[in-house]
């Protein structure tokens, strides 16, 4: 994330006449948000909308202009880390800032409220559907056992960050399930799969040898979730470098220590091996 941009000196202690609402939209199509946030939407007099962090599956930008009624600002990464605009407006306008899932997700959208409110410019958070705690409730995984979440970066080349390697075996380490998030270059057109996710823990696997992965290690796939074609599987990871889960977005898990009705649930949901049931 960009550093954060320098505040200009509040010279009043008033608040503004407008309001920012960060309203999240939810994992999949036009239906996924709550009625709640498709209200606000329809009142608001500017709407700006962000894709680049996750995007909302089975549905197009223009699909959501004509749900709300209203003409949608698409920012790009420059546009919402680097520039006030969003802010600015929302000084004597009902404004709005969607993404996909739940807004306060990313680091850089809690960043746009903290300037929002330093600026005095009202604040309210219109909560939406996300990733973090549909993926385990998908599984059948207990929210409250996940450590650290990690990104893996597209790969350039021969070069693999260790960091997110380490976090991962960290929390395996400690019994914790790991989720791993895929990484997306939206403007590209570029979303890492499933398989090169695995491919990039493996190839990670060999080059720091830790031992987050054997021939018997457990991982599981979540592919699309929140949509009408959400797709689990779970098994080694050899065994998925040979499944086809179809197009994005994808989730990994590396589950750390299962609780009995975990293990069923991923035999059950998810097509993990049974032995699992047993370990």
């Amino acid at each position: 994330m960009a550093q954060r941009l320098k505040t200009p000196t509040i010279l009043t202690t008033s608040m503004s006449n407008g309001e920012l609402l960060f309203i999240g939209l939810g994992l999949s199509g036009v239906d996924g948000m709550t009625v709640k946030a498709l209200n606000e939407l329809r009142s608001c007099e500017i709407v700006y909308a962000e894709f680049y962090t996750s995007d909302l599956m089975g549905a197009t930008k223009e699909d959501l202009e004509k749900v709300i009624g209203k003409h949608i600002v698409l920012l790009d990464r420059t546009q919402v880390e680097e520039t006030e605009e969003v802010i600015v407006a929302a000084k004597d306008k009902k404004v709005a800032f969607v993404t996909a899932g739940d807004t306060m997700a990313a680091t850089t959208h809690v960043d746009i409220r903290i300037r929002a409110e330093e600026e005095r410019v009202n604040t309210r958070l219109i909560h939406g559907i996300s990733i973090f705690s549909s993926c385990p409730s998908s599984m059948g995984l207990q929210p409250y056992k996940f450590g650290r979440t990690v990104t893996l970066p597209l790969r350039e080349g021969d070069y693999l960050p260790r960091s997110p390697y380490d976090h991962v075996l960290d929390n395996k380490e400690r019994g914790l399930h790991s989720m791993i998030l895929l990484d997306i270059r939206a403007e590209e057109g570029r979303y890492m799969s499933a398989k090169e996710g695995i491919e990039w823990l493996l190839a990670a696997e060999e080059m720091y040898e830790g031992g987050l992965i054997d021939d018997q290690t457990v991982i599981c796939i979540a592919a699309r979730i929140g949509s009408p074609d959400e797709k689990v599987v779970a098994g080694t990871a050899k065994e998925l470098l040979d499944v086809d889960v179809g197009g994005p977005l994808h989730t990994l898990v590396v589950p750390g220590s299962l609780h009995f009705m975990e293990a069923y649930a991923l035999v059950s949901f998810a097509g993990a091996p049974e032995r699992i049931i047993e370990d």
